[in-house]
């Protein structure tokens, strides 16, 4: 069996399937650092590592918020009881490497980590600068959203105004609020981050 990586970040706030992880894993040499919840684990950020997280609604978008907001990025292994595929589906579209249905058993979730380390490694910065990008771009209002398609296809205040029906002068107050979240400090770092979104190709 393969060793997949030196540390595994469990989240789960279920205690006992957590204990019953961390013992599978103790069991397949797989040095486990568990958390009940992403609040928990932001107070001591790790540096490495994978994620294997609990599946549970906006799990997946807080997870990568705050992965966004430390700049770091780690491969995510979302498990639930029994998924269903479109589940499965939902969670890799928020950014999952891979997906498990628990119980597994430790040589299958050891292969799993193996196979998510080396699809992280190919995948490497530049999922992680999409990623973290979509979060920020997330954060936006659909109009400040448009403004910043506008800006990042080149037009000035007055034609995106006109483009979207407002004054240039509301388009310079969403232009600054835009900026203002994205934690950009000048508009090509805004089209950066735009491009880096996908928001243009």
């Amino acid at each position: 069996m393969e060793q997949a990586i030196s540390n595994l970040i469990l989240i789960d706030n279920d205690m006992r399937r957590r204990a019953a992880i961390s013992h599978a894993l103790a069991v397949a040499s797989i040095h486990v650092e568990p958390f009940e919840n992403i609040a928990e684990l932001s107070t001591s950020w790790p540096r490495s590592g994978i994620i294997l997280i609990h599946d549970e609604a906006g799990a997946i978008d807080e997870l990568i918020e705050n992965m966004s907001r430390h700049g770091e990025w780690f491969p995510i292994i979302a498990f639930s009881e029994n998924p269903a595929a479109q589940r499965i589906v939902g969670a890799i579209l928020d950014g999952a490497i891979d997906y498990i249905a628990w119980p597994i058993t430790a040589p299958e979730l050891n292969d799993t980590i193996a196979r998510a380390t080396r699809r992280a490694e190919n995948v490497g910065n530049a999922k992680l600068r999409e990623i973290m990008a979509r979060a920020r771009v997330d954060r936006l209002t659909r109009r400040e959203r448009e403004v910043l398609g506008g800006v990042a296809s080149g037009l000035s205040n007055r034609l995106i105004g006109e483009k979207l029906s407002i004054s240039p002068r509301t388009v310079e107050i969403h232009r600054a609020n835009m900026l203002n979240k994205l934690g950009a400090n000048h508009t090509s770092d805004a089209i950066r981050i735009a491009i880096e979104a996908a928001m243009v190709h």
